[in-house]
């Protein structure tokens, strides 16, 4: 008897101690039998997987700091934010943001791979450049968190924004490497302190990380409300509203424009989860997943990767089972 509970004690420990995979905004995205997840870290960190579950780290994917990030961010450290990764016209298009914490001096670039495969002799990142700016005083809005939704039309709009006046969307062009012109720009939510401001200060309205998923006949714009990075006292969660348009007027369940506050909450964490947030979505083998971090309680709230099976109510609303937080655990495998 001793014997079988010292080796059930051996299990949990080597559980406990398997490392799991530590990010901040995952995105997603399938290249042959492999996923990769990319994150904001020093030079956009990556990891591969062919389950879903092992990861394998795979280094970063700009060596140095993109050459235009210290003229759009002159307080910028070497970590690139919130990345977002889409395949297009036979290409890999990785967008990504520059900025100084809790400062518009921000920009939104993109850099472009005919492969994610970090092994194959295509494998090459050519930066196209900074797409979009964000400048104190003169822009009351937040040029981070960038994320691409195309509107079954034959065009393609990027979704940004934190804190300030609000989340924003502005067509691309037709390279997806700069904006449309005319340009065309739509306000998509806010939490707004009132009439529009531009100024150096964030301001108290916490809404950034837009993600907008097409299901049936919507839109579906996911939001992260709340303060992250701030461990225990991390209020970040995540919500939702929908449209017909991808252009708006999105709205919660209880009808609430978001452009007024609106966003009904899908996920919030608990005792064991706090933070949870700047989620990604996608349509795996004929299911949908919502993919965020989420800080663990009990390892010192360190940010972990979740990966949960999104489902959808009688009325046409995204759920997840917070359940999933606990039953879905990352292995960081050892480095190639």
């Amino acid at each position: 008897m001793k014997s079988a509970v010292f080796a059930l004690c051996l299990a949990a420990a080597s559980v406990c101690a398997a490392k799991e995979v530590s990010v901040h905004d995952p995105v997603m995205a399938k290249e042959g039998d492999t996923w990769y997840v990319f994150s904001t870290g020093p030079g956009i960190t990556f990891y591969s997987s062919k389950n879903m579950k092992d990861w394998m780290p795979e280094g970063r994917v700009f060596k140095g700091d993109p050459a235009w990030a210290k003229r759009a961010a002159p307080t910028f450290d070497g970590h690139v934010w919130a990345p977002d990764v889409h395949f297009h016209n036979g290409k890999y298009y990785l967008y990504y943001s520059v900025s100084g914490f809790g400062k518009n001096t921000s920009g939104i670039g993109v850099t472009v791979n005919k492969t994610l495969n970090p092994r194959s002799s295509d494998y090459r990142w050519e930066d196209k450049g900074m797409v979009l700016q964000s400048v104190p005083v003169r822009d009351d809005w937040n040029a981070i968190d960038p994320n691409i939704v195309e509107d079954g039309k034959g065009g393609a709009w990027m979704a940004f924004g934190s804190f300030w006046s609000g989340l924003k969307l502005v067509k691309l062009n037709a390279d997806w490497t700069g904006l449309a012109e005319p340009q065309e720009w739509h306000a998509i939510a806010s939490r707004s302190r009132g009439p529009s401001v531009a100024d150096k200060s964030a301001g108290p309205d916490e809404i950034e990380a837009p993600f907008i998923f097409k299901k049936g006949d919507y839109y579906y714009l996911f939001a992260s409300f709340g303060l992250c990075c701030r461990k225990g006292d991390s209020t970040y969660h995540v919500v939702v509203g929908r449209s017909r348009d991808v252009t708006g007027p999105y709205v919660d369940r209880n009808g609430v424009d978001m452009m007024k506050g609106g966003g009904s909450v899908v996920i919030a964490g608990d005792k064991d989860w706090k933070g949870l947030g700047h989620n990604s979505a996608y349509t795996i083998d004929g299911k949908d997943y919502m993919v965020l971090h989420a800080y663990e309680t009990v390892d010192n709230y360190l940010q972990k990767l979740k990966i949960m099976e999104m489902k959808w109510d009688a009325t046409g609303w995204p759920t997840v089972d917070a359940a999933d937080l606990n039953r879905y655990r990352s292995n960081q495998l050892p480095s190639p």
